[in-house]
């Protein structure tokens, strides 16, 4: 009879092995047949799609498409060797389906539209002018090799003998050329050539003075929306970064100069078939051409200031390059002072002015005057009272009588104060002198009233414009237009590339920007004195003419 179970007891049931079946779990994976990874070549151009399952259908649609699965006796053994060690039908349908887009693509010539929309969007430079040369391969020298894991000793060399006496201190430019008369060869032609004949025409013909006459703004717009860049207007003038250009005061043709970084002074007539379509390289100087201006009252000079302390004039009737003054400092700027052109205000980078007569025998100064100890950038003389000259000193623009000046402290006429930074340039309004423009680094363009000779002269406008180029491009300065005295051009930073032309008050007149034409940042710029055209110079050596 059973007994009724008590509280508390625990029924125990016996759980040995006899008496449980034992059951091992199997995993579903091993069940499995392993899998075999195979590898195929995928197309770069393609993407990664989700893999799918091939049903029987899609396998039997590959067959049918792909010629590696004709219809034949063997069909079927085919298809199992691919499956076992060939490609599965999911790769064969993805290769038919990359076929077929690669197809598609080709019919439509997608890949031919592309590469010409990549050669539009990028415009390659202008391939006239200066031609690259080929540099010669140079003897391959042996390399060198340790003398310690040759296992032999080091050699022995005696040291210089020390100096006696006082050491003298190195000028600015130890490469200088050398003093005196240079000849007027063009490195870009063959040794023995002569200069090209019409050249020296060009030079000789004397500007035609056209009686100045003031345009309404309206009027001055429209000759600027006339003036257009194309291809031929585009040369590459010299090989290194351009620092200064001008334009010669002929008119018959377009022919100006351009100055780099290595001291070089290229010539480039538009149209013309001397050199390098047109362009004739020479080598005066051996560092920046930072100023250069043609001479107003001998058209066949035009001079050139470098760092390398020589301001040098090169005589197209002469056919040399004449040394007009040479310095132990590095030249900066010069302007000239007579209406002859033979006498020059000069400026050096540690802030000294000299005042050059040419008619002086040799190649020194008649006064040397110490203004701004820091720097001096620019200096420009007052187109009707000529003995006023401004210079753009350190962080104020200085107006000095050179009736007055002293060898050590010279006293200023007047001061145009507001700039918070360096100053690039500084010059005065071409025809009455009553404004002047500067360029600094604080980014801001401002004009000047300087029709009376006050101590501190008013600021009329301030412009806000990007100045900071950096070190690899020369630095933007405003320039007025010769034939318009309240007008002046400057480059711009801005994307597309552009250079701006600007009214005194401020109000923009003319952007001049040409996508296909103009990719670079236009530093230098300058207006021809006589004709509807401007200049603008790039970093690598290309000029830019924009012309009617």
């Amino acid at each position: 009879m059973a007994t009724r179970r008590t509280k508390g007891e625990v029924v125990v049931k016996d759980l040995t092995p006899v008496n449980m079946e034992v059951t091992v779990r199997k995993s579903s994976r091993n069940t499995l047949a392993p899998k075999r990874l195979q590898y195929f070549e995928e197309d770069s151009t393609t993407k990664p799609t989700r893999r799918k399952r091939a049903n029987k259908t899609d396998v039997e649609n590959i067959r049918k498409r792909t010629p590696e699965h004709e219809e034949d006796d063997h069909s079927d053994e085919k298809y199992t060797a691919n499956e076992n060690g060939g490609l599965s039908a999911y790769e064969l349908e993805r290769l038919e389906n990359i076929r077929q887009n690669q197809a598609f693509l080709s019919s439509i010539n997608l890949y031919q539209a592309s590469e010409e929309l990549n050669q539009l969007s990028r415009p390659k430079p202008s391939q006239r002018g200066l031609l690259r040369r080929t540099v010669a391969v140079t003897a391959v020298l042996p390399s060198r090799k340790s003398l310690r894991l040759q296992m032999k000793e080091a050699e022995v060399l005696p040291l210089p003998p020390e100096p006696r006496g006082t050491l003298l201190s190195q000028s600015f430019s130890p490469t200088k050329k050398p003093s005196g008369p240079l000849p007027m060869k063009a490195v870009n032609m063959e040794t023995g050539d002569e200069l090209p004949s019409e050249l020296m025409q060009l030079f000789s013909e004397d500007s035609i003075e056209e009686k100045r006459m003031v345009l309404h703004q309206n009027e001055y717009c429209s000759t600027l929306k006339t003036m257009r860049l194309t291809e031929e207007r585009v040369a590459k003038v010299v090989k290194d970064r351009i620092f200064s250009a001008a334009f010669h005061p002929c008119s018959s043709s377009l022919l100006l100069a351009a100055g780099d970084k290595g001291g070089r002074v290229g010539l480039w007539k538009l149209g013309g078939d001397w050199g390098d379509d047109g362009v004739l390289l020479f080598e005066p100087h051996t560092r920046p051409v930072c100023c250069m201006a043609f001479s107003p009252a001998h058209p066949t000079q035009l001079l050139s200031l470098s760092y390398d302390g020589s301001l040098r004039c090169m005589d197209v009737e002469k056919s040399v390059f004449d040394d007009v003054y040479n310095a132990q400092d590095a030249l900066k700027t010069f302007d000239f002072m007579s209406h002859d052109s033979l006498t020059m205000v000069v400026g050096s980078l540690y802030g000294d002015v000299a005042i050059v007569d040419r008619r002086t025998p040799g190649n020194s100064h008649e006064s040397l005057h110490s203004l701004d100890p820091k720097s001096l950038r620019c200096v420009s003389v007052h187109p009707l009272q000529r003995h006023y000259f401004a210079v753009a000193e350190s962080r104020v623009v200085s107006i000095y009588d050179s009736r007055r000046l002293n060898k050590n402290k010279s006293q200023a006429v007047s001061q145009l104060h507001g700039h918070s930074l360096s100053i690039s340039s500084a010059y005065f309004s071409p025809w009455t002198g009553n404004r002047v423009v500067t360029s600094c680094l604080d980014d801001n363009i401002r004009v000047y009233d300087t029709s009376a000779m006050t101590s501190t002269s008013s600021l009329l406008t301030t412009i806000r414009q990007n100045m900071q180029t950096g070190r690899w491009l020369s630095k933007l300065s405003a320039v007025w237009d010769p034939k318009q005295e309240d007008c002046f051009v400057v480059g711009s930073m801005l994307k597309p590339r552009r250079v701006q032309v600007y009214h005194q008050s401020g109000k923009l007149q003319r952007s001049f920007m040409d996508t296909e034409n103009l990719s670079t940042v236009l530093s230098v710029t300058a207006f021809h004195p006589t004709r509807n055209a401007l200049l603008g110079g790039n970093a690598s050596g290309r000029m830019h003419v924009f012309s009617d």
